[in-house]
């Protein structure tokens, strides 16, 4: 049975993932916000690749993922949503507005400490801001974010559908608001209020530390609003910021194996490599 319900939770992901990547993605071509400056085969090739990679590591390190791990918490009944007998139509939501809190906290602290900031400045690196952006992190992050993501199931407790729910929103608004694609001003004023667009979130990936040091959310923009970090729109506007991290632009930085060793680089480095 266990097997049954991991194998239907992946194919549910993945056809969400799939789904939500081909609506971008044909957006993207359609009405594009931006001009890509870099190849576009190159960079997806290589940002594709990495995620492949991330997937098995996670298979490879982990035995069980965030919707097993709730599975043996609710049948060991731990976990502070087991404990006290929180019903299902509470916890569900609940979880969800909790999940996507500590996923906002973990990507602050990302950019706080200084080691943290050189495996998720990986992420930043991309000179390009697409789709693709959105599956490319390194995989010792990937990692790192799947032991707090554990740690929040396991202190909760939460109903599998409610993690299953929780990672599919991820994945799925992950591919929206990285996405390279043109919203009207006005439908993205409100929008907004509900979800992270991708002009809210681009703004995170410009050069400018003070723009990148704001929008941290992934689902939802509350957290932004609520604890200081939310900024309306880049000083020099969508079209003209600089998006990505200095010194880490060119064309050969964008290969897998550069993406990998991403974190012992420094800017000079890269500059002069």
């Amino acid at each position: 049975m266990l097997s049954i319900i991991l194998d239907a939770q992946t194919a549910v992901r993945l056809s969400a993932l799939l789904a939500i990547v081909l609506v971008v993605a044909s957006w993207e071509i359609l009405w594009p916000r931006r001009p890509l400056s870099i190849s576009k085969v190159l960079r997806w090739s290589n940002n594709w690749a990495i995620s492949l990679l991330n997937s098995l590591l996670l298979y490879l390190v982990f035995p069980v993922l965030g919707v097993g791990f709730a599975l043996l918490l609710e049948d060991k009944n731990w976990g502070l949503f087991n404990v006290l007998a929180v019903p299902v139509w509470l916890s569900i939501p609940l979880f969800v507005l909790i999940f996507d809190c500590a996923i906002y906290w973990q990507h602050r602290l990302y950019h706080w400490v200084p080691l943290l900031w050189r495996l998720h400045r990986m992420h930043h690196a991309d000179p390009d801001f697409d789709v693709s952006t959105g599956i490319r992190f390194h995989p010792v992050s990937i990692v790192l974010s799947m032991l707090i993501k554990l740690l929040v199931i396991g202190l909760f407790g939460p109903a599998a559908i409610a993690v299953l729910l929780s990672e599919v929103l991820l994945n799925v608004t992950s591919m929206f608001n990285h996405g390279n694609i043109a919203i009207p001003t006005q439908v993205d004023k409100w929008l907004r209020l509900l979800v992270v667009t991708p002009d809210m979130h681009r703004l995170h990936h410009s050069v400018s530390v003070a723009e990148t040091n704001s929008n941290f959310g992934f689902n939802f923009p509350w957290w932004d609003r609520l604890f200081g970090s939310y900024r309306d729109q880049p000083d020099g506007g969508h079209l003209g910021m600089e998006i990505g991290v200095r010194g880490f632009q060119r064309p050969e930085d964008q290969m897998l194996h550069r993406l990998i060793a991403h974190p012992w680089y420094q800017e000079s480095h890269a500059q002069a490599d």
